[in-house]
């Protein structure tokens, strides 16, 4: 019946007031119920770290016998094998995708709140490469792993683009959640894309500005005795030399974000600096 509808859908509601976690942010519709915005933040060491990324989702008359219908806004990039530029989301959860077991929607026990986490935790992954159909067999070769890397600079562009789509075009009634995101994040946001220029992965750990000295060519040096081991900076570096596309669509990128995260009033300082200091002639 439609109260005992209303009742559940009343329940998931209570759930994401208590156990949604700090780096989702959900908004009903003022006057349906049945209509919710979910803004994710995305998670640390992946490809989709400190972006905005949003999914509307749509609980259908039938709910919760079924899955509640879930849209991505993807400002028609495809920045993972399970988000496409159409918006659709591939997850066992929602029945986009084969699944087994609790893998799959229960309507006794599976809730929105679950859906947002799985989202952010098995698609904005740290390897999305291997989420699509038939590469995960591929996880533990060298070519698996090449490819991967590849995936993952092309996936923060796209993370960079979102960013972009987002500042200009923010999702209605989420002006000020992006403004404000933005503004806090903005200058780790620059301080990785400057960490990436250098050579390091796409996800890997970016040191703390004080450590890091840029000499304008694109090196780096750190003055902390507590650098990071020989071998694990090895493993960071970017271990593939095609990186001219990649490093040329940054730069573009960087430019386009420095002048966003700066007029949102995010703390862009040095990285004005270092622009007037490059710019100026040769003494």
């Amino acid at each position: 019946t439609s109260r005992e509808w209303a009742k559940r859908i009343q329940h998931d509601w209570k759930l994401l007031e208590k156990d949604l976690p700090a780096s989702i942010f959900v908004r009903v519709a003022e006057d349906r119920m049945d209509l919710l915005r979910a803004a994710i933040i995305g998670p640390k060491g992946t490809p989709y770290h400190d972006g905005l990324f949003f999914f509307d989702a749509h609980f259908t008359s039938n709910y919760p016998s079924e899955p509640p219908l879930v849209y991505y806004h993807s400002g028609g990039l495809r920045l993972n094998p399970n988000l496409y530029n159409c918006g659709k989301v591939c997850l066992s959860l929602l029945g986009t995708w084969s699944g087994s077991g609790c893998e799959k929607w229960n309507s006794a026990h599976s809730t929105m709140l679950q859906v947002l986490v799985s989202i952010q935790a098995l698609i904005l992954n740290e390897k999305p490469y291997f989420n699509e159909p038939g590469y995960a067999g591929s996880a533990n070769t060298a070519t698996g792993q090449q490819h991967s890397v590849e995936y993952n600079k092309n996936t923060f562009l796209h993370s960079c683009r979102t960013m972009l789509y987002s500042l200009r075009r923010p999702p209605e009634h989420f002006g000020d959640l992006v403004a404000g995101h933005f503004r806090e994040r903005g200058r780790t946001i620059l301080a990785a894309c400057k960490h990436y220029l250098e050579g390091n992965m796409v996800g890997s750990e970016v040191p703390e500005e004080e450590e890091v000295e840029y000499d304008g060519t694109g090196a780096s040096s750190s003055s902390s005795s507590s650098s990071v081991p020989k071998k694990q900076e090895v493993m960071r570096v970017d271990p593939l030399g095609r990186r001219t596309m990649f490093i040329d669509n940054l730069k573009t990128l960087f430019e386009d974000l420095l002048m966003e995260f700066n007029v949102k009033g995010a703390d862009t300082r040095k990285f004005l600096e270092d622009k007037v200091k490059k710019n100026l002639p040769a003494a």
